[in-house]
């Protein structure tokens, strides 16, 4: 994202967007965790409660907290590279969208952006990683047959190929495209319109407006979440099988299953995901200007 009238490095958007992705991740996980138990189906007798504080306590008290992290290294290296590759394709993309004419991005060019970037960032890196997470969650509470990320990757891979890890692809990407479309729309329409009314950049408004972009992504994705999650369990189902599912076992409604949990940790991730960012940008943006000028003087 640009600073000013200044561009961003893709350097500079690729290393700040994977720090931050990393940030973000390991902070808001025990959130996903209980997102992700949420939405997966029900074991017989054991009703998931909807407060999300009361999943992670009870996996706390029975499992330990080591359960809670189950499946965080997969996601905080897959945020690392998603989060990595979102922000360089953003800031890539987004310079392509501008009108030729005023040189500036309208909220609908912004959408479009940031929905191409999510496209790019699915298929790269999230839909593997969110499946090996997904997997290793759903794996623990049943067959506990994969005793690491690795572990996971290998089986996955001699049972089906790179079709088994690449499980729920439709629904992740549809979920990414979108997501990625609201999330850095909002937060680049929000910082456009402060810039126009004068309002100081800080760490209060960055984390406000990544709080923001991370409530309306939440509620407008929401399905899609949930279909992807269905479609990545242990041993996997197809967008249709997944669908059907959700449909069987709570209605309509079921779709919306886990957006409590969901947003609990959006508006923590939101914040503290833009506010890491804009920090890396200000901490490498000095750094590589310097390298460039040695280069150059050389």
């Amino acid at each position: 994202m640009s600073h000013g009238d200044e561009k961003t490095p893709a350097i500079v958007s690729l290393l700040a967007g994977g720090i931050a992705g990393a940030i973000e991740a390991a902070s808001t996980y025990p959130f996903e965790f209980a997102k992700t138990r949420v939405q997966l189906r029900e074991q017989k007798g054991i009703p998931t409660p909807k407060n999300p504080f009361k999943v992670v306590l009870g996996v706390y008290r029975n499992e330990g907290i080591r359960a809670l992290y189950k499946g965080c290294s997969s996601l905080v290296v897959g945020s690392v590279a998603k989060d990595g590759i979102r922000f360089l394709s953003f800031d890539t993309i987004k310079d392509l969208f501008k009108d030729p004419e005023t040189g500036t991005l309208s909220p609908l060019r912004s959408l479009a952006a940031g929905s191409a970037s999510g496209v790019v960032a699915s298929f790269v890196a999230v839909t593997p990683t969110e499946r090996i997470k997904t997997a290793l969650i759903d794996d623990a509470r049943t067959e506990r047959r994969f005793r690491s990320g690795r572990h996971a990757v290998v089986t996955i891979w001699r049972e089906t190929g790179i079709p088994g890890l690449y499980r729920g692809l439709a629904g992740t990407t549809l979920k990414q495209a979108t997501a990625t479309a609201f999330r850095m729309g909002t937060y680049n329409i929000l910082k456009d319109f402060e810039s126009r009314k004068q309002i100081k950049q800080s760490t209060v408004t960055n984390f406000a407006n990544g709080s923001v972009a991370g409530i309306v992504t939440t509620l407008m994705t929401q399905p899609f979440d949930t279909i992807k999650t269905r479609c990545q369990s242990s041993r996997g189902a197809s967008t249709v099988e997944a669908f059907r599912s959700i449909v069987a076992d709570y209605g309509v409604k079921g779709f919306w299953k886990g957006t409590t949990m969901r947003l609990g940790r959006t508006v923590l991730s939101g914040g503290i995901l833009f506010t890491s960012y804009e920090w890396g940008v200000a901490l490498l943006n000095p750094t590589f200007a310097t390298v460039k000028t040695t280069i150059l003087k050389d």
